[in-house]
């Protein structure tokens, strides 16, 4: 039974279930943590909590080759041949083979659709599904650690069932190409990927030069950072990039792709910012939605390896800003810290925010930042010489 509220919370402990191995630097414990820290809160309620539902094999081939999701469900199965798995991505380091893979992987999918359909059905202004954002999962491959890829299905679902124009932000450290290729020759759907360069990190695209093709040409846009940007440099551009990129496209809802991997303690990227960005990246999101879209905002998860340090922390500002409460500052909550002390890897943070001196300072600071400002004036240099040459 669908309900009313202004934000959802899409989230059931079967999300878990997306687990490789005891190893793997992809944990969805994050889910559970990031969850538990507001509830400590008394942040968020039953009544927001809304369980996923599984993705159809219809729904899926949205997106995906229908001998590929037959080939997930196999090698779930223990069905599927060593050399079957490598051609299709799976059983490899990066995505290694469980049990049930298809059935884990599908109630992600399904987790998104659920989000679009509480937002676009106008049953909430803003949902956040946590579990999605596996934006690296291409039509007929999996790839860094994604298996199918949610948000891609869920913006060919929007555009199908509710025929929107979809805005697609994703800040995840990681550029996010699955979704940039999915609909790169569309003009109905524009992708902005802020995101570390791929000259030293996986998967090694994402540069200012990839910007659509055919009719949608001049909707895809690229900003690879620099390693080691820091709060200042990267907020200047996210804040300028998404402001021009809105008011450039107009779309009709945005969905957001929230990878807390950009953060210094993160053991997989090269990207030196704080919680600081964390707190902007939501409230600019929110803006930008309530500005274009009349409030829809459909927002998912992504990257972060800290699972303990950062992406609790990060994860729950996005639900603090979607709910408008301000209790996210000052200490966190004896309770949770108590309760995770002693299964945590790291020592946890007892504040939002982190120490000023997290992290040395970077020599090359203005370096860095100059080299930035660069790049973000190349990505935007064709919608702002467009709005330049229509005002003349």
């Amino acid at each position: 039974m669908i309900h009313n509220a202004d934000s959802v919370f899409i989230y059931s402990e079967e999300l878990l279930n997306y687990k490789f191995n005891t190893d793997h630097p992809f944990n969805q414990i994050r889910l559970k943590l990031t969850l538990d820290l507001l509830k400590r809160l008394h942040a968020i309620s039953d009544h927001h909590l809304i369980p996923p539902r599984p993705a159809t094999d219809e729904e899926l081939q949205l997106i995906h080759d229908p001998g590929y999701i037959n080939a997930v469900r196999l090698a779930g199965m223990g069905q599927l041949s060593i050399d079957q798995a490598e051609n299709y991505g799976l059983g490899t380091e990066d995505v290694p083979i469980f049990p049930h893979m298809h059935e884990a992987s599908s109630l992600l999918v399904g987790g998104t659709l659920t989000a679009v359909d509480y937002v676009m059905g106008g049953h909430a202004k803003h949902a956040l599904h946590l579990g999605g954002g596996l934006h690296h999962g291409f039509r007929g491959k999996a790839s860094g650690f994604c298996v199918y890829n949610d948000s891609s299905v869920a913006i060919k679902y929007i555009q199908e069932k509710y025929h929107a124009r979809v805005l697609y932000i994703d800040t995840d450290a990681h550029h996010g190409d699955g979704v940039q290729w999915s609909f790169y020759d569309d003009p109905n759907v524009c992708t902005l990927s802020i995101h570390e360069t791929g000259r030293y990190l996986f998967p090694g695209t994402g540069n200012v030069n990839e910007r659509g093709q055919g009719k949608g040409y001049g909707y895809s846009f690229n900003i690879p950072l620099d390693a080691f940007t820091e709060d200042e440099s990267w907020l200047e551009v996210y804040r300028t990039s998404l402001r021009e990129v809105a008011a450039f496209f107009k779309p009709d809802v945005i969905l957001t792709q929230n990878g807390a991997d950009s953060h210094f303690l993160d053991p997989l990227t090269h990207l030196s910012s704080t919680m600081n960005i964390y707190r902007e990246i939501p409230k600019l999101a929110h803006e930008i939605a309530h500005e274009y879209c009349n409030g829809k905002w459909i927002a998912v998860g992504g990257g972060g390896y800290d699972i303990w340090r950062v992406v609790p922390r990060a994860w729950a500002l996005i639900w603090l800003e979607m709910t408008e409460n301000s209790n996210c500052y000052g200490n966190l909550p004896t309770e949770w810290i108590n309760a995770w002390k002693d299964t945590a890897a790291d020592p946890l943070p007892f504040q939002w925010d982190d120490p000023e001196d997290l992290y040395k300072p970077i020599p090359r600071k203005q370096e860095i930042s100059e080299k930035n400002k660069q790049t973000l004036e190349k990505a935007l240099y064709p919608i702002r010489n467009h709005s330049k040459t229509e005002s003349i």
